[in-house]
């Protein structure tokens, strides 16, 4: 038997402890304005002398109403989609909200069980990364009509909740910047394109702007690698070896660019006048380095606030999420200049 000392308080204990009704208790719980002050105050102190929490099941089956979001990231490994999270969970916090988080590790079959477990506890809404997801999911969001947004994208032509900037332009920028600065041998170290669309819209970026130039990717120098340090230390090494090594690099992330870098000063390669390289993403250590990076500077805060507002505008006011498109410019710093002549 359960020891009466240790059983949790119910809201009849507090009725009864502090003299009014249990529908008086379940109106101080849930806030309502009818309360007198003064009898607030007494049925408080006995919720707080008593140990008292509501149980969110509960609560949750009553109101129908779980204040709770989901979010599924591919990966925490990488700083910028913390900050996303961060910045999104303070947003919903402030409104009472809870997040749950899940991690898919780029695996679109782990999302969509991912995005179901998270639907099956009830959330409310959902933060996806990117336009690229399983039919299924999109069959899910639709049939329990959940406010989703797509954050890290902005296609208008999918007519898809999308609060984030265009991969496919910051691609053409990063490519118009080395042609501006007389680059004419380029090469591409990008992320794995399967079940990643913005891997594949910034390549795409980067072939179109190339082509409109008369230029195209050195093939040689043009690889998909996982965003490691070590693996962008290693595919440098690679083409150092076979001599495919181009006079810039547009590398997939920062993560991959530090790695390009380090691996080009343990080859006393001079960085930018040997080699020019360029991240993306504006990884706070980036700007910091010697020499400082020239990157996209993805605005990964600002894609969790307007996300996590447009999914509780949603929520209350019953409208679908509004899209909108942010600007991810080209910061130009130290490891880009002319090629050597």
């Amino acid at each position: 038997m359960v020891d009466e000392a240790e059983k949790q308080p119910t809201q009849l204990d507090i009725a009864r402890k502090a003299g009014v009704s249990t529908a008086t208790v379940s109106r101080v719980l849930n806030g309502s304005p009818l309360v007198k002050p003064a009898l607030r105050a007494r049925v408080e102190a006995v919720i707080e002398q008593l140990g008292y929490y509501p149980h969110a099941a509960a609560r949750a089956l009553a109101s129908n109403r779980t204040f709770t979001l989901g979010a599924v990231v591919p990966t925490l490994n990488n700083a910028i989609f913390a900050a996303c999270t961060n910045a999104f969970e303070r947003e919903i916090q402030a409104s009472n909200y809870t997040l749950l988080l899940a991690v898919s590790n780029y695996d679109l079959g782990a999302e969509e069980v991912l995005v179901r477990r998270l639907l099956e506890r009830g959330v409310e809404g959902l933060l996806l990364i990117g336009n690229a997801h399983s039919e299924a999911v999109y069959e899910l969001l639709a049939r329990t009509r959940t406010n989703y947004v797509n954050t890290w994208a902005w296609e208008p032509q999918l007519q898809l909740p999308n609060i984030g900037f265009s991969n496919r332009r910051a691609g053409a920028a990063l490519a118009d910047h080395l042609v501006g600065l007389g680059h004419r041998r380029i090469g591409l170290v990008s992320g794995i394109a399967e079940g990643n669309d913005r891997v594949r819209e910034r390549a795409i970026g980067v072939r179109e702007r190339l082509a409109a130039h008369g230029l195209a990717l050195e093939e040689a120098a043009t690889t998909e690698i996982r965003y490691s340090v070590r693996e962008g230390r290693r595919v440098l090494g690679e083409f150092v070896e076979a001599g495919t090594l181009p006079t810039a690099l547009i590398c997939g992330n920062d993560v991959i660019a530090l790695g390009v870098l380090l691996e080009a000063m343990e080859r006393k390669i001079p960085v930018p006048e040997a080699l020019s390289i360029t991240g993306f993403d504006n990884l706070p250590l980036t700007e910091h380095i010697r020499p400082a990076l020239t990157t996209i500077d993805v605005p990964a805060s600002a894609m969790g606030h307007l996300a996590a507002r447009a999914i509780l505008s949603a929520i209350g006011d019953g409208v679908p999420v509004a899209s909108r498109e942010l600007e991810a410019p080209l910061l130009v710093r130290e490891t880009t200049a002319p090629p050597a002549a």
